[in-house]
C-alpha cells in the first residue's frame, strides 16, 4: 500500500507485506478479497495469524477488524484453511515420519 493510502486495521507492517506481494492499492486489495490477499502474503513466507485474515477483511469494508461477524470470520477461516491445504508442501523439509521413542538408561527387565 502506498503511504497515503490508509486503509482502516492496516499498519506499517501489513502495509509493507501487501506491497510485497504486489497489492498496492486499496483497490488491489478489494480485487483480490480477505482471503486471497492473506494467501499470496502466506505464500510469500510470511506468518500471518487469523487476526490479518480479519483486519483485511474489516480493511476492505472499511470497519475495525472486530466489527467483522462472527459467521464472517468462519466463513473466511473455513475458506482459508481450503486454500492452505491446497498449498504444495514446503521445500527443503522433508514429510514427516514415523515416530521412535528412544529409551536412555536401564531397562525394567534387565
Amino acid at each position: 500500500m502506498t503511504p497515503d493510502a490508509k486503509l482502516v486495521n492496516i499498519g506499517p507492517r501489513t502495509a509493507a507485506w501487501l506491497r510485497q506481494v504486489g497489492l498496492h492499492t486499496p483497490g488491489a486489495l478489494a480485487e483480490a478479497g480477505a482471503v486471497g490477499a492473506y494467501m499470496r502474503i502466506r505464500r510469500a513466507g510470511f506468518r500471518p495469524g487469523l487476526n490479518l485474515l480479519y483486519s483485511l477483511e474489516g480493511a476492505i469494508l472499511g470497519q475495525p477488524w472486530r466489527d467483522v461477524p462472527e459467521e464472517r470470520r468462519q466463513q473466511l477461516v473455513a475458506e482459508a484453511q481450503a486454500a492452505i491445504a491446497e498449498l504444495p508442501p514446503p521445500r527443503h523439509r522433508p514429510p514427516a515420519g514415523p515416530v521412535r521413542t528412544t529409551h536412555h538408561g536401564p531397562r525394567d527387565d534387565d
